[in-house]
């Protein structure tokens, strides 16, 4: 019987073991262009789902983690989407044509990169895109109406957003809200229907002490046509 007990317990822990193998993260990175080579700030990624995003930065850099061979890659440029297959590769290089055509390759020097094109805005456990076009099919004006409900573990309370809980030990569980690349005090000013996305961030260290509870950063469709 403790000979049993002792095979189940391997096999067990062997499963566990697979499991949490299959489930690491592994860094895709990518790099898009236009057709002459210059970097695409600004351009939309995503593999399945279009509301969990990531976005190139003024470099053309992205990254995600967890793609699969299979998959296909959404990048969504100036109201453009190009579906382009992953097809084994580790990473891509791309340049966006006329008509929906491309060129792509992969770039061992990105695969050797690892995790340093992942960014903070790539859909994950402690962040979470949303889209205008999802706020404004909750039928809500005020955008942190709009947001309950849609992000996980976020509340609103009097107003107020409440990520990581209520106690911190910064006396405050207040996230930092970001407009358009520009801290604000609040987002009830904010109509839905001038929201191109939001991103909520749970882990948002990149802001200092005031990012402690994490963050909101708002891209209005004005704020997008800038970028």
């Amino acid at each position: 019987m403790k000979k049993l007990i002792f095979s189940i317990m391997i096999s067990v822990f062997a499963c566990v073991a697979v499991l949490a193998q299959e489930q690491k993260a592994v860094p895709f990175n990518g790099v898009v262009a236009d057709i002459l080579g210059q970097p695409l700030k600004g351009a939309k990624v995503w593999v399945v789902d279009p509301n969990y995003y990531t976005t190139t930065d003024k470099k053309g850099k992205f990254g995600l983690t967890n793609v699969q061979p299979t998959d296909t890659l959404h990048v969504k440029y100036k109201k453009q989407l190009y579906l382009i297959p992953v097809d084994t590769m580790k990473s891509v290089r791309v340049r966006l044509g006329d008509e929906l055509k491309y060129e792509v390759r992969q770039d061992e020097e990105l695969v050797n990169t690892g995790f340093g094109f992942v960014k903070r805005r790539e859909s994950c456990n402690s962040s979470t895109g949303i889209s205008g076009e999802v706020l404004v099919r909750t039928g809500r004006i005020d955008l942190m109406e709009a947001l309950q409900g849609l992000v996980p573990g976020l509340t609103i309370i009097n107003g107020k957003a409440v990520i990581r809980g209520l106690a911190t030990i910064y006396g405050s569980s207040d996230p930092i809200y970001i407009v358009d690349g520009v801290e604000v005090e609040s987002l009830s000013y904010v109509n839905v229907y001038s929201v191109d996305r939001v991103e909520v961030l749970k882990d948002a260290n990149m802001y200092g002490v005031k990012g402690a509870n994490g963050a909101i950063l708002v891209t209005t469709k004005r704020g997008r046509s800038k970028m």
